[in-house]
């Protein structure tokens, strides 16, 4: 590498962790408190726009979403999120991670406002435009998993990147908590304010009129912690890896990482100043991409894709699975604003005790153990624990074994995080070119988005029961809860297989993962040697 960029990276690679580090994390972690806090409070969300807009009078169960609207409203932010991840992940490489990093900030709160204000009194109105703004809504979410991961990997050390990534994304740890007491004092509030009986006793009387703000306030709250940040990603600096190897000006890396993290550069002022101006190097549809890091994509793609079929499944029909295990009460024995209320409740001790401690288990042990073996270890477990509850259904569903389902349970959730949720997040952030890095990422997560959208719909209908007569109103029969997790174990287990395309970043530079050491070390040498000389005569 041309000396002057080298100067800045090493600085970079050398800088012990500092305040702004942690102010980062922060800062870059609140679109995946957004995304956490959107993913975890629509199952009540879904629960009572069912028994507010699709209530028919007589009906022996209470009114849930139609097939199709069901799949609208789980599936369209997922949608928005795939393509945000695909738009913003190119833009981060041609116009820099700081001119679109706002912009992403901006539309999930303005989107999250949005949602809770959708229009209208009929349920097209009202359905139509929250599908609208939900798809904006992960629009701005998609675009933030490319740019955050690679912001705060071009920020970091090499001894501790993989901790500081991670803690970015176990931002969604709090967003899911965040998620649960909302819903949990929301929906306690209202349903002390405003008495109802249970839809058994009065069907029309279980949902009251004031239900239709308790969803409406819970999808608003979430653009609060986002707005906060908002300013300060404003001012964060252009990463000093994008300014020095991409853009080809060393000298204002120099400048912007002596401003953020306190390190001296003024003995580099001069060589700096020298900044080389070779085009670079081979392009993402290249042949040579395609032999240094074709796949390392196809890795990180494929375990990704098959990550989210599992995890997206499993967290957006909680609801669904601990009914059908009778952790939940039947619908009819509650009233709607309670059923959202026991909902959250359930959702979130699932959290506190599998789903959050993932999150900082990796925190803490990925720069130890590494990111190929936390992702390996974690689709190990996920598979044996997910066979675990699939193959004795029956058995867990009796009443004195429901604890242990819900044991079992939480711990697919702690691996996934303590897992392949946290590293196929982490690991294409680091593996790929400065020039490249975004769109790699945002390919990678565009992957995992395709497969929660496969998890999504798939589960929505092949979780509904073999018999004609237990199935929720509108769906054909599915094959059951019992082989649908069955699936997902199978999935799981080819997470593991592909896991194997995917390199071990610990403990190296980034320049080091990539090559452009040498890319640069070759331009160099190149621009030297085709230089002319006068002859002498």
């Amino acid at each position: 590498m041309a000396r002057n960029s080298q100067e800045v990276l090493t600085a970079l690679d050398t800088a012990k962790t500092q305040w702004y580090h942690f102010k980062a994390i922060i800062i870059a972690g609140m679109g995946f408190f957004t995304d956490a806090y959107d993913l975890f409070s629509i199952p009540a969300v879904t629960k009572l726009l069912g028994r507010i807009y699709y209530y028919t009078e007589g009906a022996p169960k209470p009114g849930t979403l139609p097939p199709n609207v069901a799949a609208a409203v789980n599936g369209v932010a997922l949608c928005g999120t795939l393509a945000g991840q695909l738009f913003f992940g190119w833009l981060g490489d041609k116009l820099g991670r700081k001119r679109v990093y706002g912009i992403t900030l901006m539309l999930m709160v303005v989107a999250s406002i949005a949602s809770g204000l959708s229009f209208g009194k009929s349920p097209k109105g009202v359905i139509s435009t929250l599908c609208f703004f939900r798809f904006w809504l992960g629009f701005g979410i998609g675009g933030d998993y490319p740019l955050s991961a690679t912001i705060m990997s071009e920020y970091a050390n090499k001894k501790t990147r993989g901790a500081f990534i991670a803690a970015v994304f176990a931002m969604q740890g709090f967003g899911i908590l965040g998620a649960g007491i909302v819903t949990l004092i929301v929906s306690s509030a209202f349903d002390h304010a405003y008495k109802a009986p249970p839809y058994m006793s009065n069907a029309a009387g279980s949902t009251v009129p004031q239900a239709d703000y308790v969803w409406r306030i819970i999808l608003m709250f979430g653009a609060v912690p986002a707005a906060l940040t908002f300013y300060y990603r404003l001012k964060m600096p252009e990463t000093a890896r994008y300014t020095a190897l991409v853009a080809r000006n060393a000298k204002q890396a120099a400048a912007d990482m002596s401003k953020v993290l306190q390190v001296d550069l003024e003995a580099e002022a001069e060589p700096v100043s020298k900044i080389t101006h070779q085009p670079n190097s081979f392009g993402l549809f290249s042949r040579e991409f395609a032999r240094r890091h074709g796949l390392h994509l196809v890795g990180t793609t494929v375990t990704w894709f098959l990550l989210d079929i599992a995890y997206y499944s499993g967290n957006l029909f909680q609801k669904d699975i601990f009914s059908a295990v009778g952790w939940l009460p039947p619908a009819k024995e509650m009233n709607a604003i309670h059923e959202a209320y026991r909902i959250a409740r359930a959702t979130t001790l699932i959290a506190l005790c599998g789903t959050v401690p993932g999150y900082w288990f990796t925190v803490a042990l990925i720069d130890h153990l590494g990111r190929f073996f936390i992702q390996l270890m974690g689709f190990f477990f996920m598979t044996v624990f997910m066979f675990a509850l699939a193959i004795p259904y029956d058995y867990w569903k009796e009443r004195p074994h429901r604890v242990g389902f819900i044991v079992m349970y939480s711990l697919t959730f702690f691996f996934a995080n303590f897992g392949p949720n946290a590293t196929t997040f982490i690991v294409p952030a680091e593996i790929f070119p400065a020039r490249l890095r975004s769109t790699c990422h945002g390919i990678s997560a565009a992957s995992g988005k395709a497969g929660a959208i496969v998890g999504a719909f798939g589960f929505l209908y092949a979780a509904q029961s073999k018999n004609p007569k237990e199935t929720d109103a509108g769906y054909p029969p599915g094959i059951g809860i019992k082989d649908s997790l069955i699936m997902l174990g199978v999935v799981n287990a080819v997470g593991f297989v592909f896991t194997f395309l995917v390199p071990e970043p610990k403990g190296k530079s980034l320049e080091e993962l990539t090559g452009e050491i040498e890319e640069e070390d070759g331009e160099t040498e190149m621009q030297s040697s085709s230089r002319t000389v006068p002859v002498q005569s």
